[in-house]
């Protein structure tokens, strides 16, 4: 099982009332619903490994390069040298130290690499694993990494993670009218408003959908583009055209790298915390006793 962290924490941040806080008034409730979607999702899929992948780099500067424009309107601060800083609510930034913390202290895996997404180090790991993956995101690009045949399903939280859409090939299928490495191409055709993605004017997500079907990939659809014989309508052909050299780097962009360098770590779901002081010293001076102890055990069942 592998966490796109962010999605979780953020939902959890705008789930969970900020009126939950620390002794000393500080808001922890990011925190606190970050564990407890952690405990739900070890309670109800009992996963023999549990990732949580980060974002070391949430707009990578090789990324920004081909689309400047890419998550352009989320950054708070440019910086010259390092990543740049995300527009964060107040009260959340604070709260991502303390879930490093915490996840540490329990000895869940936390891996995140300079440079590259945390959907970057998942599509990674998905590429190596072995056996079944289940990605638990609320983030709808990572649909590209779907795939029946290898049992790669992603799990899209609807209410918290009590309530999950199970998204495989055949739902992917009915849903979109693509299969997952499909879903790729549908996206940067469509184009994404909340990733700074414009995608080829005209040519929304239905649209999108049929030109797959009709010419397999986007390599397909730029080659009866330039097909003059082709029986795209003379607009789509102006605008596929015009958009060439969006597209030509645009799936750079959009796909998931699947050769991010990883470190070594152990992905095993621990049964019990790694460093269970620290955990009580942490629940203690941020009062997170609940969701400590039913994380726990759900860790022990």
């Amino acid at each position: 099982m592998l966490l796109d962290t962010a999605s979780l924490y953020f939902r959890a941040y705008f789930g969970v009332p900020e009126s939950v806080k620390a002794p000393d008034g500080t808001p922890v409730n990011a925190v606190r619903g970050l564990l407890d979607f952690i405990g739900r999702l070890v309670q109800d899929h009992r996963p023999d490994d549990l990732v949580a992948c980060m974002d070391a780099d949430w707009r990578p500067h090789w990324r920004v390069e081909l689309i400047p424009s890419y998550k352009a309107h989320r950054v708070a601060e440019e910086t010259a040298a390092g990543p740049d800083v995300e527009e964060t609510p107040d009260t959340l930034a604070p709260q991502v130290p303390i879930i490093e913390a915490a996840l540490d202290a329990f000895g869940i895996a936390r891996v995140g690499v300079p440079g590259y997404e945390a959907d970057d180090v998942i599509g990674t790991l998905t590429a190596r694993a072995t056996g079944p993956v289940d990605i638990v995101t609320g983030d709808r690009d990572l649909y590209q990494l779907v795939d029946d045949g290898r049992q790669r399903r992603v799990l899209y939280p609807l209410k918290g993670v009590g309530t999950l859409q199970v998204a495989d090939g055949e739902w992917l299928r009915a849903k979109y009218g693509v299969d997952g490495p499909g879903y790729a191409d549908l996206a940067l055709l469509r184009g994404d408003p909340s990733d700074g993605l414009p995608g080829v004017p005209g040519i929304g997500e239905k649209t999108a959908a049929k030109l797959l079907e009709a010419y397999g990939d986007l390599a397909g659809i730029v080659a009866a583009a330039a097909d003059p014989g082709s029986k795209l309508t003379p607009t789509q052909r102006r605008r596929l055209q015009e958009a060439g050299p969006y597209l030509a780097v645009a799936p750079k962009v959009v796909r998931v790298a699947t050769d991010v360098p990883l470190p070594d770590f152990d992905p095993a779901l621990p049964s019990e915390p790694a460093e269970p002081e620290l955990l009580d010293a942490l629940a203690r001076r941020w009062g997170l006793g609940g969701a400590v102890a039913r994380l726990r055990a759900s860790l022990l069942a």
